[in-house]
Formats: C-alpha cells, structure tokens, sequence
C-alpha cells in the first residue's frame, strides 16, 4: 500500500525500499505496482541514462496516470497487467536473468482506497466494486451475489480471519435472497447486524473487506506467481524486495525467501537467494506522519550465481 498521490506523498518506507534495492545506476528494475508513482520516480532519479525501468499495474488510472508522466522518457515501459505476469513483460523486452531488482510492494494504493467509487473502504458510501483492474472480471458485489454460502464463509475465514465467518456467509445469502448487496453500505449494515461482539479498537467489517478484496482480485495467487517469475527474471547479484501489509501476504513471502535461500527443511539442495537484512518495520518518524505505514514489513532478498558446472 502505498501513500503517493497527485500531492506528492512519499510511498511507505521509500529509503529502506531503495537502499534494500541496491540501485545500480544502469540496471533494469521493475515497478511490480506502479500505483501512485512515488517508487518509480525515486528509481528514475537513483538511475542515469543506461538505466531502464517496466512499471507494471492492474488498474487501468494507474496506468494511464504512467504512461501521461513517464511515455517521454525512454528509460520507461510501461505495462497493463498483474506482476503475475511479470516473466512475460519482461521476456517481451528481453531481459531474462538480466533484471537487477524487483520490487513488489502489496496491497492498494491510498488513491484508490480514497476514491469512494471503488469500493475499497468501508468507511465511503459507494459502489461495491473493489477491483484493482476495472477492466476485467467480477465485482465484489457479482462476487457476493454469486458465491456459494460454504465458499464465501470460507474466504472471510482464510482471507480475513474472520471468526464470525460463518455468521456473515449466512446473513449474505439472506440478504440476497431478497435484494442484491450492491454498496459499501450495504455490506457494512449486513456485518454490523451478523458480528454479535466488535472489537473496539477495529471496525467490524476490516476483515471482510480485507477477504473480499483479496479474492475478487486473486490477490495470493497473483503474489506466488510474481516471485516465481522474479526469481527467474533476476540476475545474479539482483534484488528481490516486497513490502506487504498483513500476515497473509507476508507469510508466503517470507516462506518464499526462507525456502530459496535454503534456510527450510526440505528446501533447495542449492540455493538461489541470500537473505538481506533490512530494517523490517518503519521508523517512529515516518509512522509519525503516515499511519498507514504501521502495518508494512519489509522483506529483501539477493539472487545467487548459477553454480559453476561439475
């Protein structure tokens, strides 16, 4: 998630982001989520002429918020589409095994979790829609309509560690059995009377939110394929560095690093990464300033040379 809109705010945790990167002044890196643009700027200002850049985004204003700044500068390519498909974009350019950092940084941007016509916040009367590419696919709404109670009970519980899963499935399929759930609103209203206790220091629908978002936009699938693909994107001595925000996204990250680095049972026989130790958690200053950072973990790790051959 980051905090980069038209105002100028700096992305969460920009410094430790850039020194985990190791910029190489004529490197290739990629912009997993180009988002607000605030870590594609600071990469193009860390890099000189030689240097190039794919910023990659699902949501279509991302894009052409890119493509309006930075179509100028041939250092820039920019790409509609999800940093799952990142071994393709970046095999279009030709840049296999040539790629000196990936970053991937999480979750949604504050500009789209501030435009109430997205669907994002439970705190903005809107449209129930919640796609990060509006281009494409169902709706949150279409979603809920469609899904079966078992399944929908199921992702609150995965998704958003909901313990009153099975209590929201059952009120939803209520619900539509009379009138489809159509708005922000009227999936908060349905969660308020389905949780019978709430925590006091969280908004009852957080998680559902969280569940309905990470499954209408394949959230976790997207993110196992995109380390996948920047492994093998990656030259040696590149940087992989991912900045999640809560412990479903983390987790599979920091399984991910922990295995290529040999560091699990069972894991590669020969490793491909080194883990790089980075300041995990942002500081007292910037959390100060950005609230939002609170949540953020940063994870980096290094690609290793091919063994030499037997």
């Amino acid at each position: 998630m980051t905090h980069t809109d038209a105002g100028g705010h700096r992305p969460v945790m920009l410094d430790e982001v850039m020194q985990a990167l190791a910029i190489q002044t004529s490197g290739c890196y990629v912009d997993g989520t180009f988002g607000g643009g605030g870590h594609t700027r600071a990469l193009l200002a860390a890099l000189g002429p030689q240097g190039r850049l794919l910023a990659i985004d699902k949501d279509p204003a991302a894009v052409a918020r890119a493509r309006a700044e930075f179509d100028a500068d041939p250092r820039v390519t920019v790409r509609h589409g999800s940093f799952a498909q990142l071994g393709q974009f970046v095999d279009e350019l030709g840049l296999r095994g040539q790629v000196a950092g990936v970053l991937l940084d999480l979750g949604m941007s504050s500009i789209q979790l501030d435009d109430a016509s997205r669907g994002f916040s439970f705190m903005r009367p809107g449209p129930l829609d919640m796609r990060m590419d509006t281009s494409r696919g169902p709706t949150a709404a279409q979603w809920l309509q469609d899904a079966s109670q078992e399944h929908i009970e199921q992702v609150l519980r995965e998704f958003g560690e909901e313990r009153y899963a099975r209590r929201i499935a059952a009120a939803v399929v209520a619900r539509r059995a009379n009138a489809p759930i159509t708005t922000t609103d009227d999936l908060v209203a349905l969660v308020r009377g389905a949780v019978p206790r709430r925590d006091q220091h969280k908004h009852p629908a957080t998680r559902t939110f969280q569940a309905l978002r990470i499954a209408v936009n394949r959230e976790l699938d997207d993110l196992a394929a995109g380390l996948d693909q920047a492994l093998v994107a990656l030259a040696p001595g590149g940087r992989l560095v991912v900045l999640s925000f809560h412990s479903l996204e983390d987790r599979p990250v920091k399984r991910f690093m922990r295995h290529h680095a040999g560091r699990l049972e069972g894991a590669c026989e020969r490793p491909t990464l080194r883990l790089v130790r980075v300041p995990k958690k942002a500081g007292a200053a910037e959390l100060a300033v950005n609230p939002r950072a609170r949540s953020a973990i940063l994870r980096a790790a290094e690609r290793l040379p091919e063994p030499p051959d037997a």
